[in-house]
């Protein structure tokens, strides 16, 4: 079922392997990276994949000059390779005596040494791509395109492709659970389980607000330094999105704290013990909810902008700005049909002056506000980026 949907980043993969030695995909577990790339593998005459879980497939890595000297002309996928990083500097020296585009497409759940080891062996060398969970474009373009079933349940495809909402609450359940007693120690990191997954739970209730590092120590009964290294976890195996605040208007006395949200909203909702949509409706995080559930499809698209969000001391605010040169674009995100923006939206607009300014909403159709601003669905916000 899931190989049907074409995922937005195989035809950008495809000519990254024709530009570069390596590319990595990177991601978290179960979001598709193993699907996209037998996909991508499938297509090339001479290739070659290895499951680095498998120990079948690890065991041909025992000599490696070895086996790749015997695919010298495949294209190789390593998937999983955190699970054998001592092949960065072993691929570097490959990559330099071929001397070819095409070589490696590495597959990997990001954690600090992956992101380092490869950085430094691979530099010059190796494109680095994130593939997020299912998008509603990607869904709508496979037919498979239901907002409300993917904001409640998600994107990992597990979860949303599942039969029923029970199946899919139940997925995501022990999704969090491998991921706090298994995945972060295969990825490096060694943090209580426990106590990560409180800290988790936490950071669930503040979505989409200001991030109060000492007040999230307190509780936990921890330094801030341990809450920055569970932010910095949360982030590098992307199950969280820290939002920096704009600091270009200098004039105003603007909010320094970043915002947190946890990256996909069926996690979220877990989290929370949400299992329905009329339990979403009717909690009091549905708007941040399709704040940040409207954002990760946004920035899947707008990776070449910078993005931040908009908050003065006097109150003035907009969810998400994104710049790119000159360019500045505003986007106010709302979960109602019948959207409305307070006076703190205006001010801001004053305050930043953006080239275009959009309040996202779930509308059947694009109209306008007055000042030029443009009430837009989301899909139809996605498609300025990625027609």
């Amino acid at each position: 079922m899931q190989e049907l949907i074409k995922r937005y980043l195989a035809d950008t993969v495809k000519r990254r392997l024709r530009n570069n030695p390596a590319v990595a995909i990177l991601g978290p577990r179960q979001c598709g990276k193993t699907t996209l790339a037998s996909q991508i593998v499938n297509k090339f005459k001479q290739s070659i994949y290895l499951d680095l879980e498998n120990p079948s497939d690890l065991a041909k890595l025992d000599d490696p000059l070895a086996f790749f000297s015997l695919h010298n002309d495949d294209l190789v996928c390593l998937d999983e390779i955190q699970r054998a990083p001592e092949l960065f500097s072993i691929l570097r020296s490959i990559i330099d005596e071929r001397a070819r585009n095409g070589q490696f497409l590495i597959l990997g759940s990001a954690g600090p040494d992956l992101i380092r080891q490869s950085s430094e062996s691979l530099a010059g060398r190796i494109s680095y791509l994130d593939l997020t969970p299912f998008l509603i474009s990607e869904l709508e373009a496979a037919q498979k395109g239901d907002m409300r079933r993917l904001w409640l349940r998600g994107g990992f495809p597990r979860s949303y492709l599942a039969e029923d909402s029970d199946i899919s609450f139940q997925w995501r359940q022990d999704f969090i659970r491998t991921f706090l007693e298994r995945d972060i120690g295969m990825l490096g990191f060694r943090m209580p389980p426990a106590r990560l997954s409180r800290f988790w739970k936490m950071c669930a209730h503040m979505h989409g607000s200001l991030l109060n590092a000492s007040k999230l120590a307190d509780s936990l009964g921890v330094s801030s330094h341990t809450v920055r290294s569970y932010i910095d976890l949360l982030g590098h195996t992307f199950m969280l999105r820290v939002l920096l605040p704009d600091t270009q208007n200098l004039k105003k006395r603007l909010v320094k704290s970043p915002k947190i949200y946890i990256r996909d909203s069926g996690i979220l909702h877990t989290l929370l013990d949400i299992r329905t949509h009329d339990d979403l409706l009717s909690h009091p995080i549905l708007g941040a909810s399709f704040e940040g559930f409207a954002m990760e499809n946004i920035l899947a698209f707008a990776s070449n902008y910078e993005a931040s969000f908009y908050r003065t001391s006097a109150g003035a605010e907009i969810d998400l700005i994104l710049r790119k040169g000159r360019r500045t674009l505003a986007f106010e995100l709302k979960s109602s049909t019948v959207p409305r923006v307070t006076k703190g939206f205006w001010n801001a607009l004053n305050d930043i002056s953006p080239d275009e300014a959009y309040v996202v909403a779930p509308v059947k159709e694009s109209y306008p506000m007055k000042g030029g601003v443009m009430v837009s669905p989301l899909q139809e916000i996605i498609r300025t980026f990625h027609p």
